[in-house]
């Protein structure tokens, strides 16, 4: 990716966590402390089995090494605003959603160069990598991500009326600008991309769905509620890909390693829409249930 593309997804990315910024209040990070397990659930989640199912999974699956690679960036990169919306429209917690994107943003500026780079050595090699530098990697995800959040945040608190008028056409500005990144990479790898489609494909809808479904799963165990178990499985499974992308393209300079995280935004929205109506249609049910 040449240096003004690389400039220019990365202004991208900055919109997008400003956007997010927008609509957050510091009420969203005390729930950290008023909702400790349901937090503490989800955050296991994203943080800790998103990570070790990705690993797996590219250790289990015949893919090829790049994919690898840009499967467990994406394992990196949990959340983003999009997670929020569609815990909206499941009808879920969407308070939880919000708070658990916030707080694990945060978290990852600093996991993200020890699991991306953990993932370099294992599947690439510790001789021909070019690993992320630990330092600078926090200090230019903390200025991408992070500081674009704070400002965010500033503006809603003291502009209320402009931030609630720009959260729509800065989630549609979100989509237009990761559909078109997405087009851009498979136009420059375009030679690899049946191969890496394949390969790329498969191990995405395993990744979506595993995390998905164990998000769910681990908040039953936790003896959450039917909202916040939705919104948990969907934060588990739907991940930041603009930050991954971003990571690939921009901080390893290697286009290659975006294609998974491609994929991997394409199919996460058609399983968050299977998801949706099966939920509604459960829901539905068990209203009918309990008024017959």
């Amino acid at each position: 990716m040449d240096s003004v593309s690389a400039i220019i997804l990365a202004i991208s990315l900055i919109i997008i966590m400003l956007g997010m910024g927008l609509s957050l209040i510091p009420a969203d990070f005390q729930r950290i402390f008023t909702r400790p397990k349901a937090i503490f659930t989800g955050l296991v989640n994203q943080l800790i089995l998103l990570p070790l199912i990705g690993f797996g999974l590219a250790f289990l699956l015949p893919v090829d090494p790049v994919v690898a690679v840009g499967i467990i960036i994406l394992a990196a990169c949990p959340g983003g605003p999009t997670s929020n919306l569609i815990a909206h429209l499941a009808k879920g917690d969407t308070a939880l959603s919000v708070s658990l994107t916030a707080t694990s943003s945060m978290i990852t500026v600093v996991t993200i160069p020890f699991i991306v780079n953990l993932g370099l050595v294992t599947f690439v090699g510790d001789d021909t990598v070019v690993k992320l530098n630990v330092v600078q990697t926090i200090i230019q995800i903390f200025v991408i991500a992070v500081i674009p959040v704070i400002i965010g945040m500033i503006i809603r608190h003291y502009k209320m009326d402009f931030a609630l008028r720009m959260a729509r056409p800065v989630r549609i500005a979100s989509a237009i600008v990761l559909a078109l990144v997405i087009i851009g990479i498979v136009i420059k790898e375009r030679d690899n991309m049946l191969r890496y489609f394949h390969e790329a494909g498969i191990i995405a809808l395993a990744l979506n769905v595993a995390t998905m479904g164990i998000g769910y799963i681990t908040s039953k165990i936790m003896k959450l509620d039917f909202k916040q178990a939705i919104t948990i499985s969907i934060e588990s499974g739907i991940q930041n890909g603009t930050m991954a992308i971003t990571i690939a393209t921009v901080l390893l300079a290697n286009s290659q390693y975006a294609f998974a995280p491609a994929v991997y935004s394409l199919i996460m929205f058609g399983t968050a829409g299977v998801f949706i109506a099966g939920v509604l249609r459960q829901r539905e049910s068990k209203t009918s249930s309990g008024s017959a």
